[in-house]
């Protein structure tokens, strides 16, 4: 077999509590990054792109994704001044692609760019991980933000557990609970549950078919220039694959996907396969859709979660959750043995675990939790090549 997999990580820049010594010596040979400080839309200028490929690389290291290039709420909406926003969108592709980055990760999820409800759900080893509760997010959603008709957007069996537990939201508890569901809007600047509502207004008159209309239009506006530099654009599934607080979700299943590589049927347009977020869908069959859809597939997250009857999830071991990490392995294998350039993969999040619980991470993104990740990862992969030599 020809090609491995190219084993990167996530790295935040200088701010990153995990350096990028400690990325070389958990086995990744390529770095994920992107310019955090960058206010969204705004141009991202090739100095600084440079800048921060010179650090990289003088580590011993390869920026080989951009992750992410964040779309402004204004293209996703396409509002008046979506013009502007594509314009500048497009000079950072251009300003990439000079620097020799060709690979740019982004979402399209409106608003909230992730939802947990739990930053630190305690494990039976002691290990901590991220989680999303449905009655905790049905509380924050009913209680908090108090959005119109919010309670039928819940299971019976779901707004039953709340009502049950009611009495424990402390002032404290409650929050908390403000403070991580807000964390996951992106930081065109800060946000109230007033903004909030304002926001959910909009894209309630958007709708799915509207932000899908939305997508398009965006993905032809930059295809010239995605092809003129032989970019790669790589979408990344929702997170979770639900509509939350009422917003819509347009990339959380196997149908979204497949819509979404037909609406602008053209090579740059691809997938970043996050199993993780799509495994938080009981109804997504990952390894299928990976098969169905994996020539559009050029870069790949690689992470686990356990689901219980509810649709509660927490993040779990890559090689031990409800996503069939043997079977998603062995079709990247499958097709990455067909390319010219070999699909990046990451080990997305991981347990704060070890040394790692007494310091202060960035959310999923601690070090010793990733490195277990990627060793798995890594030993997986092997292992199937080896049977697939032998076999």
């Amino acid at each position: 077999m020809r090609n491995s997999l190219i084993q990167s990580w996530r790295w935040y820049g200088s701010n990153d509590p995990v350096s990028l010594q400690d990325i070389r010596q958990a086995g990744a040979t390529a770095v994920v990054s992107a310019l955090h400080h960058v206010p969204h839309g705004d141009i991202w200028e090739l100095d600084d792109i440079l800048e921060r490929k010179k650090i990289i690389e003088a580590a011993g290291l390869k920026w080989l994704v951009v992750e992410s290039v964040p779309v402004h709420e204004a293209i996703k909406t396409n509002s008046a001044e979506a013009p502007k926003f594509l314009e500048n969108y497009k000079i950072s592709l251009k300003n990439l692609a000079k620097a020799g980055l060709k690979i740019i990760c982004y979402n399209f999820m409106p608003v909230l760019d992730w939802t947990r409800t739990d930053l630190n759900f305690a494990l039976p080893n002691g290990a901590k991980a991220l989680c999303l509760d449905w009655a905790d997010l049905a509380y924050f959603d009913i209680y908090m933000l108090k959005r119109e008709g919010a309670e039928a957007d819940y299971s019976n069996q779901v707004i039953s557990i709340l009502n049950k537990r009611l009495d424990t939201y402390t002032p404290e508890k409650v929050a908390a609970l403000n403070e991580i569901i807000c964390m996951g809007v992106p930081t065109e600047g800060s946000v109230n549950l007033e903004q909030l509502h304002e926001s959910l207004a909009i894209y309630e008159n958007i709708g799915k078919d509207g932000l899908r209309k939305n997508l398009a239009l965006f993905l032809e506006a930059i295809a010239d220039v995605c092809e003129s530099y032989d970019l790669k654009m790589t979408i990344h599934p929702d997170d979770p694959p639900f509509p939350i607080l009422g917003l819509p979700r347009i990339a959380s299943n196997h149908e979204d996907l497949k819509w979404i590589l037909n609406a602008v049927d053209r090579p740059f347009n691809g997938i970043c396969f996050c199993t993780g977020s799509l495994g938080a869908g009981a109804f997504n069959d990952i390894p299928k859709i990976l098969h169905d859809l994996g020539d559009r597939v050029y870069f790949a997250h690689l992470r686990n979660v356990k689901k219980d009857h509810f649709g509660n999830f927490h993040e779990s071991d890559h090689l031990d959750g409800d996503v069939d990490m043997f079977a998603v392995m062995k079709e990247l294998i499958k097709f990455n043995e067909n390319r010219i350039e070999p699909i990046p993969f990451r080990p997305d999040h991981g347990h704060q675990m070890l040394d790692d619980l007494h310091k202060v991470t960035n959310p999923g993104y601690s070090a010793i939790g990733r490195l277990k990740g990627l060793a798995e990862l890594r030993g997986l992969e092997m292992g199937i090549k080896r049977m697939m030599l032998d076999g």
